[in-house]
C-alpha cells in the first residue's frame, strides 16, 4: 500500500445553524473565508436558505462527515437580512391566522411555531398531533400565496422551540444550548438513586429529563470504587451491613447490628472489610478480601475455609489478583 493511500483527505467547513440552539451543519465555503456571527446564504436539500456562522472556516478530515459538503453560496447582504427580519416579524401573525383556520376546520392538531425562509419562499408550520393533517395544506397556500410546509413534531422539540423554564429554575437546556437530544432511559435515574416518580424525573415536555444522562458516566464509575450494598463492613461502631449508596457525599450508608443506621465516609471506612465465608474481621485471614486492592490486607491467597468468597466484594472462590485457592 503506498503511503499516500494511507494519508486522510481533508476538507475545509464550516459550521450554520439556522435556529437558535439548533443543529449545526457543515458546509463547504469553497475556498471562502467566514467569521462567527455572519449570516451566509447556503444551499440546501430544501432549498435556498439563510443561516449564521457558528464555526469559522476550519480544516476536519472527511471521514467526519456524516453527509456530503453542500456548498456556501456567498455572504448575505444588507437587503437580505432587512428581508429577513421583514418576514421574521410576520410569523406571529401567519400563526393566528393558520389557528383560525384549524379551528375552522376542526383539525385535531396543535400549533406550536411559524417560520419563514429569509425571502419569504416557504412558510413552515410546525404541530403536534396524534395523526398526520395534510387537509389544511391547499387553503393555506391561498391565503399566504406561498409554498406551505405541515412539519409535525414531537413532545421534546416543542419543548425546544416554545422554551420554558425547568424544575431546576433554569432555562431549559433543550431551547438554550443543547443542539440534538442524546439517549434518556430509566436506567439513568435507577443507576443515580432518584425517586422513580414521573413527576419528579419527567420534565416539562413529559418525558425523561434529559439532565439524567449528565452525570450517569459519573455515577457508574464513583459506585464501582465504592462497597456495593449489601456488603459487611468494619465500623467504628462495630460491623455493619451497607444499606445505600451516597455517591455525592461520597459515603454510604451502613445498618449496625443493634438496628442503627450510620453514614461512614468511603474514605473513612475500615479496609480489611468482612469475609462472607469466613467471618475473618479485618478481612479473609489468607485471601482476596473486597476491601483492600487486589487482596486481604492481612495476607495473599484465599478464603482459610476454603469456597465462597469475600462478602465485601463478591470475589468467587476466593480467587484475587496474585492470589490462589486452597487446592492450588
Amino acid at each position: 500500500m503506498s503511503v499516500t493511500s494511507t494519508l486522510e483527505k481533508i476538507v475545509t467547513i464550516v459550521g450554520i445553524r439556522f435556529r437558535p440552539a439548533g443543529r449545526i451543519y457543515y458546509f463547504d465555503p469553497q475556498g471562502a473565508s467566514y467569521s462567527t456571527g455572519q449570516y451566509v446564504i447556503v444551499e440546501t436539500s430544501r432549498g435556498v436558505e439563510a443561516g449564521r456562522v457558528v464555526i469559522a472556516s476550519k480544516k476536519l478530515a472527511e471521514r467526519e462527515l456524516s453527509d456530503p459538503l453542500k456548498p456556501v453560496l456567498r455572504l448575505a447582504n444588507e437587503d437580505e437580512l432587512r428581508m429577513m427580519l421583514s418576514f421574521k416579524t410576520k410569523e406571529k401573525e401567519a400563526l393566528v391566522q393558520c389557528a383560525q383556520q384549524v379551528q375552522q376546520h376542526n383539525l385535531p392538531m396543535k400549533l406550536v411555531e411559524t417560520e419563514y425562509t429569509f425571502d419569504g419562499s416557504r412558510l413552515t408550520f410546525y404541530f403536534t398531533a396524534d395523526e398526520r393533517v395534510d387537509s389544511l395544506v391547499r387553503d393555506l397556500a391561498a391565503t399566504f400565496r406561498t409554498r406551505i410546509e405541515l412539519r409535525q413534531i414531537g413532545a421534546r422539540d416543542q419543548a425546544k422551540l416554545q422554551g420554558g423554564v425547568g424544575m431546576c429554575g433554569k432555562t431549559l437546556c433543550c431551547s438554550s444550548w443543547i443542539s440534538d437530544f442524546g439517549v434518556v432511559s430509566i436506567k439513568m435515574a435507577k443507576e443515580q438513586d432518584l425517586p422513580l416518580n414521573p413527576s419528579k424525573i419527567s420534565g416539562v415536555c413529559g418525558r425523561l429529563l434529559c439532565c439524567l444522562s449528565y452525570e450517569n458516566d459519573n455515577y457508574i464509575q464513583a459506585k464501582q470504587n465504592m462497597p456495593q450494598v449489601g456488603a459487611l463492613l468494619d465500623t467504628p461502631g462495630g460491623q455493619g451491613k451497607v444499606v445505600s449508596i451516597n455517591v455525592p457525599k461520597e459515603s454510604v450508608d451502613v445498618m449496625l447490628e443493634s438496628g442503627v443506621i450510620i453514614q461512614v465516609p468511603v474514605n473513612d471506612q475500615v479496609s480489611g472489610g468482612v469475609c462472607g465465608s469466613c467471618d475473618s474481621k479485618g478481612g479473609c485471614s489468607r485471601g482476596g478480601c473486597g476491601s483492600g486492592a487486589g487482596g486481604c490486607s492481612k495476607g495473599g491467597g484465599g478464603c482459610s475455609k476454603g469456597g465462597g468468597g469475600c462478602g465485601s466484594c463478591g470475589i468467587g472462590q476466593g480467587k484475587a489478583s496474585g492470589s490462589r485457592t486452597l487446592q492450588d
